[in-house]
């Protein structure tokens, strides 16, 4: 008897997007090829004492279109996020969860930071009145795995149900993970991305102390401008992106939507640096996930990039696709969709997802918006400013963390 595993194939049938360009996929995508700008003053809290005043907020999101209103107490807004994307990634799908397939449906929704707005609020009851002041619901609203455990319970997945929290990459680990249990034989479909909602006075005054964020206060439209040779750091931004990633003849026998087949995933770490980035751990990802795929490095013709507007990061991010493709980085086209959407930190690998994923359906690249200025450090092909048509039969989502924690995720157009 062999005990060699045969790999299941895994597609994407529904994806959910919520984001500072919309609060479903339609939105956002048409925001993305108009090219749109999510990010404005923010008018989560008073930023007067604020070195940062801007991010990229999600615009007229309610919780009580997608929670009820006894619930919402529960929950912070990365848990609002996920029940949004989730609710939307699965009616895109058509995937209904039945008592006959419950257990073989998972869940796993990461985030990198958590219930950040509900910890202040929380923390401030406790200084002001004490700590009985505290809510019953701090730690459940809070906690990371509480966006996966409410959409299992919302939707009554039984299968694997897990969290991820690896800062920047955590949405794309959660995709790739999910991609795992599937291809192995451990589940049918899987719920699964990243969600953040950590524009809060701790968290972007955090940032700011770090030097990490973009200070253009005075023109937040122009201010996350990846690979131009101005940008001055990330713009913040919040929302959710969530795949319902499927079983290749699961899906076909029920006549499901197929966006794309995802048949790559790698981790590295850099091994450097708690915040700054390294060359090699980024090249080795995007090698290991390719090499996963089974194909060569000129198949691969789109990359959406980690491109965070930072100084070093783009730069580094650009030397690690030269290091990684060689004479194809020049040939092939890579966009930066954080200059529009900002960085959603844990969320941005399920958003990215989500857009790479769309961009191989539709034959659109969406556009790195802001670029004005050429860096002679940041060369290669940065569709700047306007959409582009394109024929795209692999594309790559990177996503890198602090810590130096590195994902990539490889998708092919199905037919």
């Amino acid at each position: 008897m062999s005990n060699v595993l045969v790999k299941k194939r895994v597609v994407i049938t529904g994806i959910g997007l919520v984001s500072p360009l919309g609060n479903t996929t339609e939105e956002t995508w048409a925001g993305l090829l108009a090219g749109k700008c999510g990010v404005d003053y923010i008018t989560r809290f008073d930023t007067s004492q604020h070195k940062v005043k801007f991010a990229a907020e999600t615009k007229n999101f309610d919780p009580l279109n997608f929670v009820e209103k006894k619930e919402v107490k529960k929950m912070d807004y990365f848990i609002f996020f996920a029940i949004a994307a989730a609710k939307e990634a699965l009616a895109n799908s058509g995937l209904q969860i039945t008592p006959a397939i419950a257990e073989e449906v998972g869940v796993y929704i990461g985030s990198g930071i958590g219930g950040f707005g509900v910890f202040e609020r929380e923390h401030t009851k406790m200084l002001e009145g004490g700590p009985s002041r505290i809510s019953p619901f701090f730690i459940p609203a809070s906690i990371v795995n509480l966006a996966s455990g409410h959409v299992s319970i919302m939707t009554g997945a039984k299968g694997p149900n897990s969290a991820t929290a690896t800062a920047c990459s955590t949405g794309a680990h959660a995709i790739g993970d999910s991609f795992r249990i599937i291809e192995r034989g451990d589940a049918l479909a899987m719920i699964c991305g990243g969600s953040e909602g950590a524009i809060t006075p701790m968290s972007v005054g955090g940032f700011a102390s770090m030097h990490a964020l973009s200070t253009r206060n005075d023109d937040p439209v122009h201010a996350s401008r990846p690979f131009d040779k101005e940008r001055d750091g990330f713009v913040i931004g919040e929302g959710a992106g969530i795949f319902v990633l499927e079983e290749l003849e699961h899906a076909k026998a029920r006549g499901a939507k197929i966006y794309a087949e995802i048949v790559g995933y790698g981790m590295t770490s850099d091994a450097f640096h708690i915040t700054m980035p390294d060359m090699d751990g980024p090249r080795r990802v995007m090698l290991k996930t390719i090499k996963d795929a089974g194909i060569q490095a000129e198949q691969v013709a789109y990359i959406n990039t980690h491109g965070t507007s930072t100084p070093v990061g783009d730069a580094n991010e650009t030397r690690a696709i030269k290091a990684a493709f060689g004479e194809h980085a020049y040939k092939l086209a890579i966009s930066s969709t954080k200059s529009m959407t900002g960085h959603l930190l844990g969320g941005a690998g399920g958003l990215e997802a989500g857009i790479t994923s769309l961009a191989i359906y539709n034959q659109i690249i969406p556009p790195t918006i802001n670029y004005e200025n050429p860096d002679p450090e940041c060369d290669l092909d940065c569709v700047p400013n306007e959409a582009r048509q394109a024929t795209i039969e692999y594309a790559l989502s990177n996503s890198f963390g602090f810590g130096g924690t590195n994902a990539a995720l490889l998708f092919r157009r199905y037919e």
